[in-house]
């Protein structure tokens, strides 16, 4: 029999919570609030103009309309977990959600504040857990934070060693630039954009046409080398991701399978172990192909 779909709430649920669920659970009720959040992005965008006049009274209880339209957005997510509601905050986006709605509320943030600004403009960031496409990237630079601490660590060695060099070789011919350890880093820090490339250049081959490897090398290994390790560690990042997406309905929940694995490791190694398949598949069927031989080194035409 195939395994039956669990819900956000178990077996024993209300009928009241059985009808959150169904609410929360639909397309229109996913459109209808992405079109709130949208409408709440022009509101704040207009806020911005000054001498708004009566206008700014109006856009004013407009946003009263959005706080009291994500309450109840949170209060039909929350109760069709029936009598689990703390499954509700099992659930990253679901924690961020909650904040940024509860936020409104605290007293600090009445009035016209910066926070309460910055509060309102973390609801346009809402958007990202109703498009699965975001919500893959954002997984995946989440994912990628360990290898690009790396990566950043690596980058500020590399950065300080050539600064060192760059201050050793133009430090007395252009202190401006190079004068000490702090503008060295900051010149070759503009130099990440390439932009400056041809004015250093220049200013090198005064000194010695040797100069021209230090920028060469500075070019391959920051700008080429670097960038390309980055690149990887986001590209893998992203594809554990898709993965954890593609498998998401195969092992819900934490551990349920109760073998001390995390149920977000297994669905990585769910999805490793179908890529594997499939290779061995074409590998055959590829091998299929091919004339067969009759077991005397001699072949034998195909069927």
């Amino acid at each position: 029999m195939p395994a039956q779909r669990r819900g956000p709430v178990d077996s024993s649920r209300s009928r009241l919570a059985e009808a959150c669920a169904r609410i929360s659970a639909s397309r229109p009720f996913e459109l209808a609030i992405v079109a709130v959040i949208l409408a709440n992005g022009v509101v704040l965008g207009l806020e911005t103009y000054p001498d708004l006049g009566a206008a700014g009274t109006a856009l004013h209880a407009v946003e009263w309309v959005f706080r009291v339209i994500f309450v109840i957005e949170i209060a039909i997510r929350l109760l069709a977990y029936g009598r689990r509601p703390q499954d509700f905050f099992r659930q990253g986006w679901n924690v961020f959600d909650f904040l940024v709605i509860v936020a409104i509320f605290v007293p600090v943030l009445h009035g016209d504040s910066a926070l309460l600004r910055v509060v309102r403009v973390l609801r346009m960031v809402r958007l990202v857990r109703f498009s699965p496409g975001l919500r893959t990237i954002v997984a995946a630079l989440w994912r990628s934070l360990p290898g690009i601490g790396g990566f950043f660590a690596l980058a500020v060695v590399t950065l300080y060693v050539y600064g060192m060099a760059g201050w050793l070789i133009f430090g007395k011919v252009y202190p401006e630039e190079y004068g000490d350890i702090g503008r060295s880093l900051l010149t070759l820090f503009v130099l990440l954009s390439l932009e400056t490339l041809p004015d250093l250049i220049e200013q090198g081959m005064e000194v010695s046409p040797w100069t021209v490897l230090y920028y060469a090398s500075f070019v391959v290994i920051t700008v080429n080398l670097l960038l390309n390790i980055l690149i990887a560690v986001f590209v893998n990042s992203m594809e554990e991701a898709r993965r954890l997406e593609m498998t998401e309905g195969l092992a819900p929940g934490y551990d349920s399978d109760g073998d001390g694995v995390p149920d977000e490791v297994d669905r990585i190694a769910i999805s490793q172990r179908l890529d594997d398949l499939r290779t061995l598949i074409v590998e055959l069927e590829r091998e299929l192909r091919i004339d067969r031989d009759d077991g005397r080194g001699r072949r034998l035409p195909k069927d």
